[in-house]
């Protein structure tokens, strides 16, 4: 009589060929999980499309099936098409504490209660199903980021989620390096983070954005508009540490980033000295040189604070001449003509205007191909899939994987929607 043999399936329906809206869905017999559940931003083409989403139906139609959602971190990219899934379905819902605090709200905001919470502690193993899941801490631009190492029954699979190699994080939490090695030749399949693959070296330090941050902004002589991700908690981080070092008060612009800044200083993410933010009521009390205007609008979002002040048509606040901003953050692929038509903007309005490609106001939370390199070779992985980035980006980590070793046939580069 033949063994009925059950597949081990790894089906990625986001975030293979592109970024955002990452989600995999991890399958044997009759269990299922699935890994993160995000959004996207529309391509310029796109017209009226405010995100994009992953294709829930498979897990929809197999929803008996599914043992939870697990969450690697709290950016969009990640959480973001959540709300839309949980008003069909109803399953627990597993992540740290940061990344469910953010996610608790975003679901408020769309009317969802009673959702189903549990909180993953790094320490500690679940099992759903027949998998048993241990969390690893990793590095990445916003806190409680952990990797997964799932024990299925044909094999353990390490998925990365979004990670870099940052021997000093801003919240002093290490990478687990001794947990990832001891998974090293004992990894079925590793899936790791492609977003960087193109960059070579390694990615630098959040704290290397401190230096540059704390002298543009306690030199400038007049008003500071800083834009950053909401999500970016770390960012967000060192730009309240450069407004009070150079005595300036905190004006939050933002519905987003009002939201994160109260989550993450409730659950003490974020470190705030008395007094050093402000109502925007307080605006016209506050001398050019002692203000610092915090706001959303990094990807040039028609409705975002930055995007509004720069056209003149934000109620409280329009850029003028002698104005610094800062764009903190690298621009969403997708983005690009939005972004400039900003930056041109605030020209235009006599702002001087600090990006990315013309000063060190930002650094990625990805890793470059030395840390991918090193990630592959820390652990062995008998296959790897290169998941969360474009097709070239997959490409170019599937090269990486062949120059530490790797056979040819054992690096799997797919897409949405296929399974390996």
């Amino acid at each position: 009589m033949k063994k009925n043999i059950m597949p081990l399936r790894l089906i990625p329906l986001g975030g293979l060929g592109e970024i955002g809206k990452n989600m995999m869905v991890v399958e044997y017999g009759d269990d299922m999980i699935v890994i993160d559940c995000g959004q996207k931003f529309p391509e310029e083409e796109m017209l009226g499309i405010d995100m994009v989403l992953p294709d829930f139906t498979y897990v929809i139609e197999n929803v008996k099936k599914l043992r939870g959602i697990i969450l690697t971190h709290g950016h969009e990219d990640h959480i973001g098409a959540l709300p839309y899934l949980l008003k069909k379905i109803s399953v627990p819902v597993f992540g740290t504490k940061l990344t469910l605090g953010l996610l608790e709200a975003k679901l408020a905001e769309h009317n969802i209660e009673d959702t189903d919470f549990r909180e993953i502690n790094p320490d500690k193993a679940i099992s759903l199903g027949c998998f048993d899941i241990n969390f690893i801490r990793v590095s990445h631009s916003i806190p409680d980021g952990v990797a997964l190492a799932i024990k299925t029954p044909e094999g353990i699979i390490m998925h990365t989620g979004d990670f870099k190699i940052d021997q000093t994080p801003i919240d002093g939490q290490l990478m687990e390096f001794e947990k990832i090695t001891s998974y090293r030749n004992r990894l079925l399949v590793l899936m790791s983070d492609s977003t960087n693959a193109e960059n070579s070296g390694f990615t630098l330090p959040e704290k290397s954005v401190s230096d540059t941050l704390k002298e543009l902004i306690g030199t400038a002589k007049n008003r500071v508009i800083v834009a950053c991700f909401a999500s970016h908690i770390h960012r967000i981080q060192q730009v309240i540490d450069a407004a009070v070092g150079s005595n300036r008060r905190i004006v939050v612009m933002g519905r987003s980033m009002l939201r994160n800044i109260d989550i993450a200083q409730d659950l003490g993410y974020l470190k705030i000295p008395p007094k050093a933010i402000v109502d925007m009521s307080e605006l016209k009390h506050i001398k050019a040189k002692n203000l610092l205007v915090l706001c959303t609008g990094s990807q040039g979002e028609p409705l975002s604070a930055l995007t509004r002040m720069a056209a003149k048509n934000h109620r409280n606040l329009q850029i003028v001449p002698g104005d610094t901003v800062i764009i903190s953050a690298k621009t969403v692929p997708g983005n690009e003509k939005s972004v400039n038509r900003v930056i041109d903007l605030l020209f235009k309005n006599g702002a001087e205007v600090y990006y990315k490609s013309v000063s060190e106001v930002h650094v990625s939370g990805h890793a470059a191909q030395e840390e991918l390199k090193m990630m592959i070779n820390l652990t062995k992985p008998k296959y790897l899939i290169p998941i969360h980035g474009e097709y070239r980006h997959l490409q170019y980590h599937a090269q990486l994987a062949k120059m530490v070793g790797m056979p040819d046939k054992n690096i799997i580069v797919t897409g949405n929607g296929n399974y390996a």
